[in-house]
């Protein structure tokens, strides 16, 4: 029989193979941003919503993907979706009470996007938005960022500043007083930070394309 659980294990599959969070598939399939999130799964008397036939076909058109893969996505074995990472967009990465001083997520207002299993419980996704970060990072692909990943020269990283800003370069060179970064947009000049003016840095393991 087929079961609540293994539809929406499906969709959230299928999020994955297109390289999407839950709501990145809702919106490229041109529906409401929140119809497949983890919050619309139950009602609030705590019955089971199952989605609509409509999201499902839009979803499959929008990722073109054939019915029969999708049924293969249900059937597939192994009961545990990729795990899911938090996820919030680049732009409010910014924003205040979205890190710790260490640059693990924290506090409220994360998404979540479903990836295989990293050795870091605390990776994270971010969505970019716009065309600064061209060609490398195109407007709605989605990065998967790990605080503990070891760092090497020519790695693309996350950086965030004491003064709140956040930027996603390429390690140029690391000494015990700079952090030499280039841009991943030649349009952009590559910038050069004192040690002592970033409260940290973190790898990216992962992009969509």
């Amino acid at each position: 029989m087929l079961t609540h659980a293994q539809v929406w294990l499906a969709v959230d599959r299928l999020a994955a193979r297109a390289g999407l969070s839950a709501s990145g598939l809702a919106k490229r399939a041109g529906l409401d941003p929140t119809t497949f999130n983890k919050s619309k799964r139950v009602t609030p008397a705590g019955r089971a919503r199952w989605p609509s036939t409509e999201s499902i076909a839009k979803a499959l058109a929008a990722t073109a993907t054939p019915v029969d893969v999708f049924v293969g996505l249900i059937e597939q074995p192994g009961g545990a979706a990729p795990r899911a990472v938090p996820l919030i967009g680049f732009a409010q990465a910014d924003a205040g009470g979205y890190f710790d001083d260490g640059g693990f997520p924290a506090g409220e207002g994360w998404d979540e996007f479903a990836f295989p299993a990293l050795n870091d419980e605390h990776a994270y996704a971010l969505e970019i938005s716009g065309q600064s970060m061209e060609p490398a990072y195109r407007d709605g692909d989605v990065i998967v960022v790990s605080p503990s990943a070891p760092i090497r020269r020519g790695d693309r990283v996350v950086v965030r500043t004491r003064a709140g800003e956040v930027m996603a370069k390429e390690l140029r060179r690391q000494t015990a007083k700079t952090l030499e970064l280039k841009s991943l947009n030649a349009q952009h000049a590559d910038r050069t930070l004192a040690a002592a003016d970033v409260l940290w840095l973190a790898r990216i393991v992962w992009a969509s394309q």
